[in-house]
């Protein structure tokens, strides 16, 4: 079927691969090819010693394959039509390669999950995929098995990925346990080209994760055209510096006879050392982790010494980024474009003349166009619409419903993404479909503001989406990020309106710009607008400001978690820090959270106070149940012992001290006699009262800056009393009147400011 000229295509066929290969048939065809040269290197947690670093060669992989399939024919016999589901899901590692090809090759179907998800996540992932038998490492097991009574189609869990001695039951199977000497040559023989081997889940940004359904053709061609868009050989050395394991990469490496190194270390800076010491090629990252190396300070004494492009997808890579990193390392640093639907690529701007903001033109044998969004016609080029792809890589439809389910009734696949296409055939993207707006009847792209955004000198970061407005429809509304060295957040964000203003149609102008420390995203680095929309909602109706009197009079409510972090090794106390401040940024965005105040005690080295204070316990309950608290709280386990004390808050006083104070001081009260007595509650609102009346005080001497008064909801009659002082001398003579309770503690203000990553530390 010929296409209007407004179509675009990249001609070529499917390229290698497009036959009657199966999916399983990939390391089979790398090992006969090149035996001996290495298909994955595991670099551990960059940095590690070498003993945590893994090769595997072709012929290895293929050999691992084959006899994990046969333990997996045993474990889970055949019987279904089109074999049973295995879910898959592991952080970067061999194993993940080993159980995905495995699959495949003893005729069943691998669902891929992302090993970060949640309980209820991982529930309804596991559940529509009916998965009969789970791989997952031990990270995922600990959540698995807190669902596992909710899941009867489960039969068996295996554990994969890195080991971690004492992190299961000493019962749970590894895969080494259950491989075997007898290999598998192949699934029966009634598994074709066209039969569905993978299920594959979308990203969930606007609900539930959906099901793909995915088959060998897909997979095998997609491989090929990934290999020939990115210009990836026998070789490439490609290091792949994403959060989970896409098989996307593997797929493609594996065909190119291409090697592949794993950096599992979340730093970019720590993927720039990997990819010298492995001689990297290839440099796969996410835009939010490319984004961050180009804002380091880092950046202008690093080298890549053999790497010739970097590639990012995923979501958009604001174009400053990409040049600052092109000009830097002097290489092209392009984008591409694709879906769970698609295999997932179907466009890829040319390595060699990347366009900025471009996703590049169509990868071989497949179709874009553009249509009109309400319409349906076809779009002229350079007019704005819906993305329409059509080829080989395309879904045979979605789980649940017939083949073609997901589909228009010619093969075209509607993306859900509002682009437009060049006289080039360069594919831009403006918008997720369901993230534009309307106001005053015209439709509002919020990337094209956030575009504008990001070209002001002060903007790193921005985020752009429609407040509700009962007249006008809706009103374009920015969270952003400050590059570092910016300060005042209400007077930049009015400068940067106005600065932005005349760039803009009045309807696309922001109405509210805050400046916010960092923009969550999801485990797949994207952005949820709607989430964010309705936080700000639901902060501008529910917040209103009190007076420091009506505080006094009036608990605040506010839930309020009192961590106290003790390093395990002094040494790492800078680890510790850069760790903390990644996380209070995250935090400081999410629905919800009002202010936080860390602090260092300066009588105990080594010890921290935060202070994370909540509009609910409903709303702290929902963050800290998120994919990237836990991850951050993983990671925070390995260098610090926590002590969570969520209390909360009684009183608090004072001008607003969130950049902090010179003297901070935290003292732990216990309202002697008030538990478990008669008339308990009765003593503690005596001792809160007291201390009301001690704060009435302090506010009218010099010095004073704020206090906050918390009480705990786990030990009763425990307060936690936290004042900040412009100098030492003013809270000293405060002393006088104190009620008597507690001890104190002093301790120096630790700056969260993500901004530029410092942290002060001034002794009171």
């Amino acid at each position: 079927m010929s296409e209007p000229s407004h179509t675009a295509e990249r001609g070529g066929g499917a390229g290698r691969g497009g036959g009657a290969v199966r999916l399983d048939g990939l390391p089979a065809e790398a090992a006969r090819a090149h035996p001996t040269r290495p298909a994955l290197v595991w670099d551990g947690n960059s940095g590690q010693t070498p003993a945590r670093r893994e090769t595997l060669d072709f012929a290895g992989l293929d050999l691992r394959v084959s006899r994990a399939a046969y333990a997996l024919r045993r474990l889970l016999p055949p019987g279904r039509e089109g074999g049973s589901v295995v879910a898959v899901a592991s952080v970067l590692h061999p194993d993940f390669a080993v159980a995905y090809y495995a699959t495949a090759r003893c005729g069943n179907v691998v669902a891929v999950v992302n090993p970060l998800l949640r309980e209820e996540a991982l529930l309804h992932t596991l559940s529509v995929s009916e998965a009969r038998l789970a791989l997952v490492d031990a990270g995922l097991y600990a959540r698995l098995a807190a669902v596992r009574d909710r899941l009867p189609a489960l039969r068996e869990v295996v554990l994969i990925g890195p080991a971690e001695p004492g992190a299961t039951g000493p019962d749970v199977p590894r895969l080494d346990d259950v491989l075997e000497k007898r290999t598998l040559v192949g699934p029966p023989g009634t598994v074709g080209p066209d039969d569905v081997v993978c299920v594959q889940f979308t990203s969930g940004t606007t609900g539930l994760p959906k099901a793909v359904r995915l088959t060998h053709r897909n997979l095998v061609v997609n491989a090929a055209q990934i290999a020939e868009a990115h210009r990836v050989d026998g070789g490439s050395v490609a290091l792949n510096h994403l959060p989970t394991y896409h098989p996307m990469h593997l797929n493609s490496a594996v065909f190119a006879g291409a090697t592949q190194v794993l950096c599992a270390a979340p730093d970019p800076l720590d993927a720039v050392a990997a990819a010298n010491r492995h001689s990297a090629t290839h440099f796969y990252s996410l835009p939010v982790r490319l984004a961050r190396l180009a804002a380091d300070p880092a950046l202008d004494g690093l080298e890549l010494t053999t790497v010739r492009q970097i590639a990012s997808g995923g979501s958009a890579l604001p174009v400053r980024d990409a040049a600052r990193l092109a000009e830097r390392f002097g290489v092209p640093v392009f984008q591409g474009y694709g879906l769970a639907e698609t295999s997932p690529l179907t466009h890829s701007d040319d390595p060699a003349r990347p366009a900025p903001g471009s996703v590049g033109r169509p990868v071989a044998g497949t179709e874009c166009r553009v249509v009109d969004v309400e319409r349906r016609t076809v779009s002229a080029p350079g007019e704005v619409g819906e993305v329409q792809v059509r080829g080989p890589q395309v879904m045979k439809g979605y789980l649940g419903g017939p083949d073609g389910t997901g589909l228009e009734d010619d093969g075209w696949f509607s993306t859900g993404d509002v682009g437009r296409i060049d006289e080039e055939g360069r594919l831009f993207l403006v918008d997720r479909l369901g993230d534009t707006f309307k106001c005053d009847n015209f439709l509002v792209a919020p990337a094209e503001v956030e575009q504008v955004l990001l070209d002001h000198e002060l903007v790193r970061e921005a985020v752009v989406f429609g407040l509700p407005d009962p007249a006008r429809g809706a009103l374009a509304a920015a969270l952003v990020v400050l590059r570092p060295g910016a300060s005042g957040p209400e007077a930049i964000a009015e400068a940067i309106a106005a600065a932005v203003a005349d760039r803009l149609p009045y309807y696309q102008r922001p109405h509210h710009i805050e400046v916010v420390e960092a923009i969550p995203r999801n485990a797949n680095g994207k952005v949820r607008r709607r989430a964010l929309r309705d936080a700000l909602v639901h902060t501008q109706e529910g917040r209103t400001p009190m007076s420091s009197s009506d505080e006094l009079d009036h608990p605040t409510g506010l839930f309020t978690v009192i961590n106290t972090f003790t390093l395990k090794d002094p040494g790492r106390a800078d680890e510790f820090k850069r760790r903390f401040l990644d996380h209070v940024a995250w935090m400081r965005a999410q629905e919800g959270f009002d202010s936080h105040q860390a602090v260092r005690l300066v009588e105990r080295p080594g010890v921290y106070v935060n202070l994370g204070r909540w509009r609910s316990p409903e709303s702290f309950q929902r963050v800290r149940g998120s994919e990237v608290f836990q991850a951050h709280a993983e990671q925070f386990h390995e260098l610090v012992d926590v002590d969570a004390d969520p209390s909360l808050n009684v009183l608090r006083a004072g001008g607003d001290v969130a950049e902090g104070a010179p003297v901070v001081v935290v003292e732990h009260l216990g309202a002697e006699g008030a538990e478990g007595a008669e008339g308990a509650g009765a003593g503690l609102d005596a001792f809160a009262d007291s201390y009301r009346a001690y704060v009435r005080d302090l506010a009218a001497r010099p010095g004073f800056l704020h206090a906050d008064l918390s009480r705990s909801l786990t030990r009763p009659g425990s307060y936690t009393f936290v004042t900040w002082w412009s100098d030492g001398g003013a809270w000293h003579a405060s002393r006088t009147g104190a009620p008597a309770a507690g001890t104190a503690e002093r301790a120096v203000h630790l700056a969260a400011h993500a901004a530029d990553r410092k942290a002060a530390n001034h002794v009171a």
